[in-house]
Formats: structure tokens, C-alpha cells, sequence
């Protein structure tokens, strides 16, 4: 039998509506079962649903489950921010407490807040990263795909919850500049069983206005995501690969990145990695889009 549960639309990574990565959000999803919360995600047809529930863990304030039009996913960055926003703004957690433990499927993962309304930042801990390496036919695959040399490129598969094939690109200027095969990366995403590819450049100051230290792209054609407008698991996988492989370009350990200007947003996304324990977050401004309810389950 349906019921009446609350509802958000968000932009995630942006402090105005239209320019991030939009989140649905149902309030209320205690009782929904799996195959209507994976009904309800194909049709918002957004990069990622989710569904806030109590949790089952003493040490966690709420409980996450988060579903792209074609599966559900242990962890994933906007929508873990967006449903910290959203558990905030609708009470679920006690009002003023910007410390939080979010449980979803990749485990208790840290939240913290920074300041209050429109000004909040949210920050939420990715799980631990596992690269490996990329072999010679997963490499000119990619090539192929984004009609580029990428003999000497810097590359790694990269599992922070979701697995995403993460290249170094170098430029920003490339980065923008990209209109790869869709096709392609939809192959090979499902042959590697990442949920898409994200490739990185340094920015210029002109280019980004002194605003960003990096340029992001994420492409999830085999999710039916052809771009993803800002992506905060890729983002974190990028800070994990560079830990790893390297940081020629001096991003630091903590950077902004610009991701979805080619599809017309604007999202930015603070990216942390703590010289202690190499824990890496991401985080970013949330705005409201819709607020109601709606009948399910």
C-alpha cells in the first residue's frame, strides 16, 4: 500500500539551483523494497536517487541507499552530500550538530558540515581507494574512445565504492576540448566494470578565473549518463590516484576542482586529503529545487 513520503530535488555542488548536479531525495524510504527503490530511480532518469532510512548502526545519524537508473552503488559523492543536506533540512538529524556519521553500503563514513543555510558546505568522507593498473588493450580503448595519443598518459582503475578508469590529461584545455565516443566508453566501462571514465587537467588562472585548480569530465554512457554534470566519487578517486601515482602539477592536498561547464553547469567540488591518515573527502554547496511529497511504496 502507498504512502505519502517527503521528497527534495537538489542541485549538489552549487549554492544556485541549475548549475549542479541534480539529486532526488525521498525523505521517508523506511519499507520501500529494493525493486520499487530501483523503479523510482529509472524514473527520475537523474545520475543518482537515494533514499534516507533509519539507520541500523548506533554511531550513525541516518542511513543512505543510492541507485542510478541501473543499479544501486555502495558510496557516491553527490548524492552522500546531497543527503547529508537533505537529513539536515528535514530534520533527521539534530539541528546545529556538524559532526555526522552517514551509513550506507561502503560502510560509516564521517560527514562534516562547515557553516549554516545558504553558506553550508558539506563535506563527507570517501571509503578507502584501490587502484590498479591499466593494461595495453584497456589503454588503447581509451585512446580510441576519447581520439587522443595516450601512450604516455597516467592512468588507473580506481575503487572508492563505485570503480572509475581515472586518466591525466594534463591540460584543462584538453579536458574541455574533449567530444569523445560514447560507444566506446560504454564498451569500455562494462568491460572493466567501471561505472564510467573521468579524466583531469591542471587550470589556468585566466581559464578558470582563479577559481578551480583542475578541470574534471566524467563520462557514464553505460549508466545512460552520457556526461554526469559534477561527480564527487570520481573527484575523490582523482585525489586517491594522485596520491599514489603522483602530483606533478602540484595540486596539493586540498584543491578545487570545475566540473560541468560543457554541459552547461557549473559545480564545484572541494577536494581534501588529510597528511595523517590519507583519508580523502569531498564536498561542496548545496541549493533547493522542488520540496513535497509524493505518494510510493
Amino acid at each position: 500500500m502507498s504512502r505519502t513520503r517527503r521528497f527534495m530535488q537538489l542541485d549538489v555542488f552549487s549554492r544556485l539551483p541549475l548549475l549542479g548536479n541534480a539529486l532526488a531525495v525521498v525523505i521517508d524510504g523506511d519499507g520501500l523494497n529494493d525493486a520499487t527503490m530501483q523503479a523510482f530511480a529509472r524514473w527520475t532518469n537523474l545520475s543518482e536517487t537515494t533514499f534516507l532510512l533509519p539507520p541500523t548502526r548506533t554511531d550513525a545519524d541516518y542511513r543512505v541507499r543510492i541507485f542510478t537508473p541501473r543499479q544501486e552503488l555502495p558510496f557516491a559523492g553527490h548524492p552522500s552530500v546531497g543527503s547529508a543536506y537533505a537529513a539536515i533540512e528535514s530534520a533527521l538529524v539534530p539541528p546545529g550538530k556538524f559532526d555526522l556519521v552517514q551509513e550506507c553500503a561502503a560502510g560509516l563514513l564521517p560527514v562534516r558540515v562547515e557553516g549554516r543555510g545558504s553558506e553550508r558546505i558539506i563535506h563527507v568522507q570517501a571509503p578507502p581507494a584501490r587502484l590498479q593498473t591499466v593494461d595495453a588493450r584497456e589503454r588503447a580503448q581509451l585512446a580510441e574512445a576519447l581520439h587522443l595519443d595516450l601512450a604516455q598518459a597516467r592512468m588507473r582503475l580506481v575503487d572508492n565504492g563505485p570503480l572509475w578508469l581515472v586518466c591525466d590529461l594534463h591540460s584543462a584545455a584538453d579536458v574541455r576540448q574533449l567530444q569523445p565516443d560514447l560507444a566506446l566508453i560504454a564498451a569500455l566501462s562494462q568491460a572493466t566494470g567501471a561505472v564510467g571514465i573521468s579524466v583531469f587537467g591542471r587550470e589556468s588562472t585566466s581559464d578558470a578565473g582563479g577559481d578551480a585548480a583542475m578541470a574534471v569530465r566524467a563520462f557514464c554512457p553505460a549508466d545512460g549518463i552520457p556526461e554526469d554534470p559534477v561527480t564527487g566519487s570520481a573527484n575523490a578517486a582523482i585525489m586517491a590516484f594522485l596520491a599514489e601515482v603522483g602530483d606533478p602539477s602540484g595540486y596539493g592536498l586540498r584543491y578545487r576542482a570545475s566540473q560541468g561547464r560543457e554541459v552547461g553547469r557549473d559545480g564545484y567540488v572541494e577536494v581534501l586529503r588529510d597528511a595523517t591518515t590519507g583519508a580523502i573527502s569531498i564536498g561542496g554547496a548545496c541549493a533547493m529545487g522542488i520540496r513535497g511529497e509524493f505518494r510510493l511504496g
